[in-house]
This record gives C-alpha cells, structure tokens and sequence, in this order.
C-alpha cells in the first residue's frame, strides 16, 4: 500500500468513528437510528367568521317512513372542542388553519377580525397560511388581524406562514418578519418543516393587498423552499396552502420530496361518499393520495368550509422521512339535539336519537357529535350579543331557496351550496347561474337607476357568499350574502366596453380558473361558449330598454353602468373596467350590503313582508351556457 493510499484509509477511519461519535470512556457509539413515526395533523380552513352554529336538516326513516329532522352543526367552539380533545388523545399533533379566517360574517364586519382572533385563541394553532381574503381591507387590514392574533394568551405565538408573498415598502407588514415562509417543528426528536402558500394571482386580482405587495409563483416558490430546507437535513415537508384543490393536486405532482399538503380556498369536502345520502356533495375522498415528482407518496386534505368540519389526517412516516401511509377523518360537526321540522312533530325521544346515531355509524358518514368548548362560547358571548342587537331585525321573507352559483354548468364550483344537492344539483342554477347572483345584480341596477339612472349592473359571482334559504332574512344574511366592503361605483361606458368586460371576465374563468369572475349583471343578458377563442365567447348580447324589452347592445352606444369599486379596479381580471377614469367614473357613496338591503326594503309584500323571489328566467343574465369541453 502506498502512502497515498495509508492517508485515504486513515482519513476515513477517522471520519467513520467521528461520525459515529464516543461517550467518556472513549467507547465509540452509533448515531440515533430515525423510527418510524406518526405525525397526527388537526386542521381547518375557510371559516370565514362563521364563529356561530347552525342547523343541519336531513332526512331519515325511522320507521314510520322518512321524516325531515334537524341537528346542531358547526360554530367555531364545536371546532376548538374537538381540536382540543384530539390534541390531548392523540401523540404527535399539529394544528394547522390554511386560511381565509376573515370575512363572511357579521362577526368580521363589527370587530375587524379581533372575534375571529379572539376565537383562535382558545385553539393556539401552531401554524396560519395567509388567505386571499385575508387581504380584503389591505395590508393595514392584515396586520390589525396580526396583532389581534398576538395579543392571546397562547404558549407560543402561531406562526403565520406565505413563502410566496414579498411585502411592498407600503406596507405595514414591510421588513417586520412576522410572516415567515415556512417553520421547523419537532415530535417525538424528529424535524418536520411546514411551507406556506398563498393563491397568487387571485390574491393579486380578487382581493386588495397593497399595490407593491407581490405574490410569487406557488410551484416555483415551493420547490425553492423545500430545496433550501433538503438542505438543512429536513426530510419531511408539509405544505399548508391555501391555493385550491386542484392547485394542491398540481402541486403534489410538480414537486420533489413533499409529503403532505394540507389546503384551503376552494371549499373542497372531501369524504365519504355516504355524505351524499344526507345532501353534501362531496368531490374526492379524504385523504387524497398521489405520487410527487420523485414517485413516493403525497397525502392531500382539506376540511370544506365555514367551521363546518374538522379535518383530522394521520400520516405515517417510515425511518427513511418517507410517506409510508395516511388516513383519517373529515369530522362533520354536530350536536345531539336532534329534532323534527315536520308542523306538529313529535320530539325525538332517547331511543330515537340513539337509533340516528347508530344509522350515521351505519352508513360510514363522518358526523362527530362534539360539545361546544365552554372557554371558546365565553370568548365569543359578547362578540355575539354586539352582534345579535344589530342583526336580529327581519326585514324580509325569500318565497323560495335562492341558491349561490359561481358559474353555470356542471363542471365547475358545483359543491358551494350550504344548501347541499339541492342547489349543486339544481338544473335551473345549471343552465343560469346562481338565483342569488342575479337578484342581487337586480338590486344593484335599482340603486343605480335611483342615484343616476344607470342601464346596466356588473356584479361578479364570487363577490356573493351565501344561499338566501326559504324563509325569514335578517340584516345579518344581508351582510353575510355580501360581506364584503365594497362601494358602488358609476361607470360610463361603450358597448363595446360592456361586451370586452365580459370577455374579460370569461379569461378569467377559462384561462386562470378563477369561477369568482364570472359575471352577473341586471339589464343586460347573453349566450356563452367557453369553446370559443378568447374574446368570441359570448354572443347574443341584449339589454333591456326602458320598456323592459330586450334589444341589441349597441357597441357605439354609452351606457350608464353602476358595479363594485373592487371591479371597477380591475379586480376578478375586469381589465377593461379599470381604463374607465376620469370623468367617465364617479363614486357612489353607497356600501354594496347597504345597497342590497335598500333593495330588499323596497320589495313589496303582504302585510308588510318584503318578499324575495326568483327573478323571471328571461332576466337571467346567462340565457345559454357552454361550459369548455374537458
């Protein structure tokens, strides 16, 4: 053996028991051999300020042939009552909320997010994405929901996660590191490193982050993130976004070493398929399972919406950092207060509340009977008498469901609905879009011809929230079917403009699978075909003149045109809208609820009962629908 080859074997004896490593006595010692493990995951997403329960109507026989019942469901301290117990029974958790905590609710709108902070709270969840959403009332807006989250009495802080956000020199969030791209966590001595991403360009074009706050490309800024954290020794990658379902699939299959992702944004219920035998339309099962870009196993779940579930994903991981598998549980929450809605129905009596539950139990169909946290109902008392004294007035009656509907059709969106099959399956909401929508376009056109006798509405679809069910509507649906902050806004434009903001919005849907932008509008109606090429999309585009009959639209003619100041920026991709200034723009002073509620005050009715009904099919702003073909 020469000496350069001595030197070789010393050096790497020398790195083998350096690795290896001695105790005192110089015995050497091998290094911890990494265990399997299971990392138990509790999250939930999109709850929007529905910190209060619902109801939950089914139907079931039990015995005397179906009958409709009614059960408790939901509300935010129904979610910290099972997230806190599960934390205590299960080892290895981590409680995550993939975003959208704000705005949808009368909550938000009277405490600015301090209730929904205030909530979170009783939770302490060890990690928070960034939702579109969360950017509704800018930047400014965002950081107050911060400092609201800052001010609990949690052991640790939640960390508030975006890899893909750059924050402008405007911005109150500038240079502050509170939001950080991703966090390293142990269980049970091993590292786990959860990445945050944020919807970009719907953040960018459908909420309102500060002009020179930038969101990165999700897959891109992921990959970077995961390679700098491979390179730290993590082996074991969650991302926690809040960029849609299908994104999530994207993403499982354009990555190398991701693990989990744990999403939000398109209110995706994910379970069983017995969820449907009690009216929930579910998309996929829970969990998903794909292969990432190495080929090894990527577990993806999310937990619908509204407080309404409780997602809880048990993922194993072998001593190589590998998926070795996952399951787990979609939690639909629930009461055991059952009833029956039939007129003059008997209670439910023990026996018969006993024999629901084993039905559920039966039937496979994840409802989770939780009690209500005390803690979180304490937290949340004087948030809900501020809001009872000024929501409880009835100031109108819906003739009939009134359903939300993004987009026409049968392809996209269809799982929304509160209302379950009723609406998702609806074969007029199919062929017309949502019964909502378009009232709510009426109500805007009305308000616009009072201010300034306005021709023509422009409302988009993802700007209304909610179903209005059959029965009463408060002012607390008014603000809850449109919660958001936005103003009315008069715009004076060509034909020509009108049917170029409709193509516009049409790219929107197709080209960046954005369902908010399409467009409902009072006065004006058309056929679509999502086959076409861009900008020959829609076709038969009438108005209704002033004897409520409907005519060409005029390409040279200037209409008065009343919409939303977030449209009449650009928002939801209406490019064309945002050219209009000047002169050519006036603002009108009046928040959209309040525009809504004006219009529901104006109805007519029996005995002074305002009544909401479905407008005529022929006021239907899409009269033909061709969704593009797959």
């Amino acid at each position: 053996m020469n000496n350069k080859n001595v030197i070789f074997v010393i050096t790497a004896l020398a790195a083998l028991l350096s690795a290896c490593g001695s105790d005192d006595k110089g015995v050497v010692t091998q290094p911890p051999v990494a265990q399997d493990l299971e990392l138990n995951i509790l999250h939930i997403n999109d709850h929007h300020s529905h910190l209060d329960e619902e109801s939950l109507n089914f139907k079931m026989d039990l015995g005397a042939g179906s009958e409709d019942f009614s059960v408790s469901r939901a509300g935010f301290a129904r979610v910290a009552g099972l997230m806190n117990r599960l934390a205590l029974e299960k080892k290895n958790t981590f409680k995550i909320h993939s975003g959208d905590a704000v705005t949808g609710d009368l909550f938000y709108n009277l405490s600015d997010g301090k209730a929904d902070a205030d909530a979170m709270n009783s939770i302490c969840f060890d990690s928070f994405t960034l939702g579109n959403h969360e950017f509704d009332d800018k930047d400014i807006g965002l950081k107050k929901f911060v400092d609201f989250l800052d001010q609990g009495n949690c052991k640790a802080k939640t960390q508030i996660l975006s890899a893909n956000v750059t924050f402008g020199q405007s911005s109150a969030l500038y240079q502050t590191n509170r939001i950080q791209k991703s966090h390293i966590f142990e269980r049970d001595g091993q590292k786990f490193a959860v990445i945050g991403l944020t919807i970009a360009q719907k953040t960018k074009n459908s909420s309102q982050p500060n002009a020179d706050t930038l969101f990165g490309d999700e897959i891109e800024v992921a990959q970077k993130e995961i390679n700098l954290l491979k390179a730290q020794g993590i082996n074991k990658i969650i991302l926690q976004t809040h960029v849609g379902y299908a994104l999530d699939k994207k993403l499982a299959e354009s990555l190398t070493d991701v693990d989990v992702i744990i999403g939000g944004d398109s209110h995706t219920l994910l379970g069983p398929q017995s969820l449907s035998k009690y009216g929930l339309t579910q998309e996929a099962e829970y969990p998903t399972q794909l292969r990432n870009k190495d080929g090894d196993l990527v577990c993806i779940a999310q937990a619908w919406q509204y407080s309404y579930v409780v997602g809880e994903l048990n993922v194993k991981f072998n001593n190589a950092g590998k998926v070795a598998s996952c399951g787990g549980t979609p939690h639909v929450l629930i009461g055991d207060n059952f009833v029956r809605t039939t007129k003059d129905a008997k209670l439910v009596n023990n026996t018969e509340k006993q024999f629901i539950l084993n039905t559920f139990k039966q039937d496979q169909v994840p409802f989770t009977v939780v009690e209500p946290d005390a803690k979180t109902l304490e937290i949340l008392k004087p948030y809900q008498e501020q809001k009872k004294k000024f929501a409880q007035e009835i100031i109108g009656q819906a003739t009939e469901n009134l359903c939300l509907r993004r987009v026409p059709g049968t392809q996209r969106d269809v799982s929304r609905s509160t209302l379950g099959d009723i609406c998702n399956k609806n074969e007029h909401v199919n062929a017309h879009g949502g019964d909502i929508q378009q009232i709510i376009a009426e109500a805007f056109l009305e308000q616009g011809k009072a201010f300034f006798g306005a021709d023509i509405s422009f409302q988009n679809g993802g700007g209304v929230r909610e179903d209005v069910m059959l029965g009463n509507v408060s002012v607390e649906k008014i603000y809850k079917v449109l919660p958001f902050k936005n103003e009315l806004v008069q715009l004076n434009m060509t034909g020509a403009e009108i049917k170029a903001t409709l193509e516009d919005a049409m790219v929107g849907v197709v080209e960046q699978n954005n369902t908010g932008s399409y467009p409902y509008t009072g006065g004006l109606r058309w056929n679509v075909d999502l086959n076409k090429d861009k900008g020959q999309r829609l076709s038969k585009v009438e108005v209704r003149n002033s004897n409520g009959q409907y005519v060409a639209l005029d390409l040279n003619k200037t209409y008065k045109v009343v919409t939303i100041d977030f449209l009449a920026g650009g928002g939801d991709y209406y490019t064309t809208m945002k050219s209009i200034t000047g002169k050519r723009r006036e603002d009108v002073g009046l928040v959209y609820a309040e525009a809504f509620l004006k219009y529901v005050q104006s109805l007519a009715g029996e005995k002074g009962k305002k009544q909401m009904n479905k407008l005529s099919t022929a006021d239907y702003s899409t009269q033909l629908f061709i969704d593009k073909l797959k």
